[in-house]
């Protein structure tokens, strides 16, 4: 169920659900930070299973507490590492690409880290945290540091269109995380999801339904140049959300 037609559901019901779930978030992000500040000494892979292991709990809450749900087609494609272009309508993807996929690093922007214990302990899990007024300069970072997370045998995670953008509404998709899958030659692995029409960027409700994510095949990076690469991911991608979004009015 969808903002759409949400006159058949009840508002307060919606709000007080989506309340618990904030409480929900809130309170065990004050118990997993901590795990994952204190995991410090320890291997980056446990830090990485506290912090993942967070997100997965989130996700379970979705279900419990507001009813929303979600679907994958295409999890057979997933092989081996590569990068990740996803789509960015919610804050959803965030926590799901970490439940659909194993251990994997995200490209972001640096003020993330910044955030009082949460971005201290997003700092150890080793993300690729450019400075976005810089274009340059985060095309080298995501270049170098990417190539070696996924020499490392993590997944990276790019968000090609930067920040989120509302369902029906499409933006640039950049080419930094293109230009890192030419030099790399690691594969890209695309996907597509209508995350936003239930957890909509800067909304607090959270509506019932059940979220459709598809995952594409991975494409040779060696068969493409980075823009040709970039250009075939968004076609595919864009494609997808034609298919999936809800067009009621």
């Amino acid at each position: 169920m969808t903002q759409q037609n949400i006159s058949s559901h009840n508002l307060f019901i919606l709000g007080f659900r989506s309340v618990l779930f904030f409480i929900f978030q809130v309170l065990t992000l004050l118990v997993f930070a901590p795990l994952v500040l204190l995991s410090f000494p320890f291997s980056y892979s446990v830090r990485y299973a506290i912090s993942s292991s967070w997100a997965k709990l989130v996700i379970k809450g979705l279900k419990v507490i507001c009813n929303l749900d979600y679907e994958v087609t295409g999890a057979e494609n997933i092989k081996g590492n590569g990068i990740i272009f996803c789509k960015h309508q919610s804050a959803w993807e965030t926590f799901a690409l970490q439940v659909m996929f194993p251990e994997q690093c995200w490209v972001l922007k640096r003020e993330l880290l910044w955030i009082p214990l949460f971005g201290w302990a997003l700092a150890l899990i080793q993300p690729i945290a450019i400075d976005r007024s810089k274009k340059s300069k985060s095309f080298r970072q995501i270049i170098k540091q990417g190539t070696q997370r996924l020499e490392s045998g993590r997944w990276v995670v790019i968000f090609p269109e930067g920040t989120r953008t509302a369902p029906g509404e499409k933006t640039k998709y950049m080419i930094g995380g293109a230009l890192l899958a030419e030099k790399s030659g690691y594969p890209v692995i695309p996907v597509a999801h209508n995350a936003g029409e239930f957890w909509r960027r800067k909304a607090f409700i959270k509506y019932p339904g059940t979220i459709q994510v598809k995952i594409g095949e991975m494409i040779d990076s060696n068969a493409f140049s980075a823009r040709e690469l970039n250009q075939k991911v968004e076609n595919w991608i864009e494609g997808q959300m034609d298919a999936i979004s809800n067009k009621s009015p």
